[in-house]
C-alpha cells in the first residue's frame, strides 16, 4: 500500500528544485556573500524596470514593485531554476495594457491569477518541454512586434504628450499620437533625449554601475533642474497618488505590499470590479496567453541561464514555480510575473550561485519601496519612458530580425514576418495562433515531401521477383500529409502484375490517415486480383495493421521481415492462383 504513492510522488514534479539541489550539493558562506552581492545588484536595476513596466501598462508603479518583491522572491523559492529573475517585463506590456483599459486594475489581478493557475497546471501535467517545440520565427516575429508596440506607447511620455489616452490599437494609436504632435513639451524632450542618451553611452563605459540607475538619476537631475527654474515637467509623483488608512500622498505609497483580495480592488473607470461567469468567460483568453507567454519566456531563460552557467534546469518545477508566484502576487497587490532575461544575465555576470540571489533581490526592491519612495516620486515620466524604448529595442532583437530575414528559408521568413505585422497591427495571442499554424502546415509540407513511393528493377534476373511481381519500396514517415501521396503511386500498375512486394523497412511511423490508406488500397487491389506483401515493417506498426482489422489473408495480403520471405511467397501465391480452378 505504501509504494504506490511513493512511485506516484515520484513522479510529479518538486517545486523548490533548484533551491533543494543548491542545498544537497553544499551551500557555503562563500556562495552566501556572492549570491547577496549579485541579489543587490540586480535588485537596484530592477527598481526603475518594475516601475517603468507598471506605468507602461497602465497602473501605478508602485504595483510593478510588488510584483518584483513577492512574485520574485516565491517564484525563487519554489521554481526550478537557480539563477532565473522574475518580476514584471517588458513581454507582457501588449497583452495587458488592453486588459488594464477595460477592466482595470482589479481585472488584471484577477487574470494574473488565473494564468498563474494555468501555468500550475502546465508543470504539474509535465509539459514544460513542449514550449521548445515553439519554432524560432514564431518566437522572434511576436517578441520584434512586442518591441514596437512597447516603444509606441511610450511616445506620449517621452514627448509629454499628457492630454491623449492610447488604446489597443496600432493603427489607431499612431493616428492620435500623430495629431497630438504639435503640442509636444520640449521640457519633457529635453528630459528624455537626456535619459536616452546616458542609456545608451553608459554602458560602453563598461563599469560596475547600471545603466538604468544612472539613466534616470540623470533624468530627475535635468527634471530638479527645471523646475528650480520655474519649469514644471510630469513626474511619478505629480502623476500618481494614493490613500491608505485614511492616510493621502503623491508617487508611491512607502509602505510594504499588503494582502487584498484581487477581486474586490476597482475595475475600468475606478468602478466597481464584478466578479461573475461572464467575466471569468472573458478573462480566460487574456489568462491563456499570459499563460503561454510566461511559461516561453521563462523557459528561454532558463535555458540561456544553463548556457551561460553550465547547469540544468527543471523545466516542470519552474512552471510550478511561475504559476505559484502569479497566483499569490495578485493578493498583494502584485501583477504578472515571469522570468526576465536582462535581469538573468546581469545576475549570472554579477556572481550569483543560487536562488538565495533572486530572494535578497527582492528584498533590496521591499527596502527601497519602504525607504525610498519619497525619492523616487521625482523621476520624471519622460525618463521612464526613455528607458522603455531601450528595452523595447533590445527585446526585439533587431539585428537578429534582419540576419533572419536575409538568411532563413523563404518559408520560415513568411512566418517570422507575418507573426511580427500581426502583433503590431493586432495583438500576441493571434500572432503566436497564426504562426504556429503556419509553422504546423509548413513542417508537414516539408514532410511529406520526404516521403515517396519508387518502383525497383532487380539488378540481376537472378534476383528479380518472378514475372507478375511489382516491387515498390516506400520511404519516409507515413502520415496524414503524405500516406495518400505514397499510396496513390501503386494504384496504377500494369494489368499483368498479379502481386505488389512493398519494402517498408524506411516507414518510420503510421497514423490513422496512413491505416485507412492502405486498407482502401488492399481492397482496390484485392479487387482487381492483386495482392500485397509488406516487407520489414517495424513490429509495433504491424500491430496497428492488426487493430485496424489489416489481416494476414492469403493471396490478398501478408507482412514478412526479409525481402527472400517475400520472394518465396510470391511464388507460393502465384501458384496457387494457377492451381486454382477459373
Amino acid at each position: 500500500m505504501s509504494r504506490a504513492p511513493r512511485r506516484f510522488q515520484a513522479q510529479l514534479p518538486l517545486p523548490g528544485r533548484a533551491l533543494l539541489n543548491t542545498w544537497r550539493e553544499g551551500y557555503t558562506p562563500g556562495k552566501l556573500k556572492r549570491d547577496v552581492l549579485a541579489g543587490l545588484t540586480v535588485g537596484v536595476v530592477a527598481v526603475p524596470l518594475s516601475m517603468a513596466l507598471a506605468i507602461a501598462i497602465g497602473v501605478a508603479p508602485q504595483h510593478g514593485l510588488y510584483t518584483a518583491i513577492v512574485a520574485g522572491a516565491i517564484i525563487a523559492l519554489t521554481g526550478g531554476s537557480r539563477f532565473n529573475i522574475s518580476g514584471p517585463t517588458a513581454a507582457f506590456v501588449v497583452i495587458l495594457f488592453p486588459i488594464v483599459a477595460e477592466y482595470g486594475l482589479g481585472g488584471l489581478l484577477v487574470a494574473t491569477l488565473m494564468a498563474g493557475l494555468i501555468l500550475m497546471a502546465l508543470g504539474l501535467a509535465r509539459l514544460g518541454s513542449l514550449i521548445q517545440y515553439v519554432p524560432y520565427p514564431v518566437i522572434l516575429g511576436f517578441t520584434a512586434g512586442i518591441g514596437v508596440v512597447i516603444a509606441l506607447l511610450q511616445v506620449p511620455g517621452f514627448l509629454g504628450l499628457s492630454d491623449i489616452a492610447l488604446g489597443s490599437s496600432t493603427l489607431n494609436n499612431l493616428v492620435v499620437i500623430g495629431r497630438a504632435l504639435p503640442e509636444l513639451s520640449p521640457p519633457d524632450l529635453c528630459i528624455g533625449a537626456a535619459t536616452l542618451a546616458t542609456l545608451i553611452a553608459w554602458p560602453r563605459l563598461k563599469t560596475p554601475i547600471p545603466a538604468p540607475l544612472v539613466g534616470l538619476s540623470v533624468g530627475t537631475l535635468v527634471a530638479l533642474m527645471l523646475a528650480w527654474g520655474g519649469i514644471e515637467v510630469a513626474t511619478i509623483a505629480s502623476r500618481f497618488s494614493w490613500e491608505a488608512d485614511g492616510v493621502a500622498g503623491s508617487g508611491i505609497p512607502p509602505f510594504a505590499p499588503s494582502f487584498a483580495l484581487p477581486w474586490q480592488l476597482p475595475g475600468a473607470n475606478d468602478d466597481p470590479l464584478t466578479v461573475d461567469f461572464a467575466l471569468i468567460q472573458a478573462l480566460l483568453g487574456p489568462a491563456l496567453a499570459i499563460a503561454l507567454l510566461a511559461a516561453i519566456e521563462s523557459l528561454l531563460c532558463a535555458v540561456v541561464a544553463d548556457g551561460l552557467t553550465r547547469t540544468r534546469h527543471d523545466s516542470n518545477a519552474e512552471l510550478i514555480g511561475q504559476g505559484l508566484g502569479n497566483v499569490i502576487a495578485p493578493f498583494f497587490g502584485g501583477m504578472t510575473a515571469t522570468a526576465a532575461l536582462a535581469r538573468t544575465a546581469t545576475n549570472i555576470k554579477s556572481g550569483a550561485c543560487s536562488p538565495v540571489a533572486a530572494l535578497v533581490h527582492s528584498l533590496v526592491v521591499l527596502l527601497a519601496v519602504v525607504a525610498l519612495a519619497g525619492a523616487m516620486g521625482y523621476v520624471p515620466m519622460a525618463a521612464l519612458a526613455a528607458l522603455l524604448f531601450i528595452i523595447a529595442w533590445n527585446m526585439s532583437e533587431a539585428r537578429h530580425f534582419v540576419h533572419t530575414l536575409k538568411s532563413a528559408p523563404g518559408s520560415d521568413v513568411a512566418v517570422l514576418v507575418i507573426c511580427f505585422l500581426l502583433t503590431v497591427v493586432f495583438d500576441m495571442v493571434i500572432a503566436v495562433a497564426v504562426g504556429m499554424g503556419l509553422a504546423a502546415a509548413l513542417f508537414i509540407r516539408r514532410m511529406a515531401k520526404l516521403t515517396h513511393t519508387r518502383r525497383l528493377e532487380a539488378p540481376e534476373p537472378a534476383a528479380a521477383f518472378p514475372d507478375g511481381v511489382a516491387h515498390y519500396r516506400v520511404s519516409g514517415p507515413l502520415f496524414f500529409g503524405a500516406a495518400e501521396k505514397a499510396m496513390a503511386t501503386l494504384r496504377v500498375i500494369d494489368r499483368d502484375v498479379r502481386i505488389v512486394v512493398l519494402e517498408m523497412q524506411e516507414v518510420p511511423s503510421l497514423d490513422a490517415s496512413a491505416l485507412v490508406a492502405i486498407d482502401t488500397l488492399r481492397r482496390e487491389l484485392a479487387e482487381r486480383g492483386v495482392g500485397i506483401i509488406v516487407v520489414g515493417l517495424a513490429p509495433r506498426m504491424v500491430l496497428k495493421l492488426k487493430r485496424t482489422g489489416i489481416r494476414r489473408q492469403t493471396g490478398r495480403f501478408a507482412v514478412v521481415r526479409q525481402l527472400e520471405q517475400a520472394k518465396r511467397l510470391a511464388r507460393r501465391w502465384l501458384e496457387f492462383r494457377s492451381e486454382k480452378p477459373a
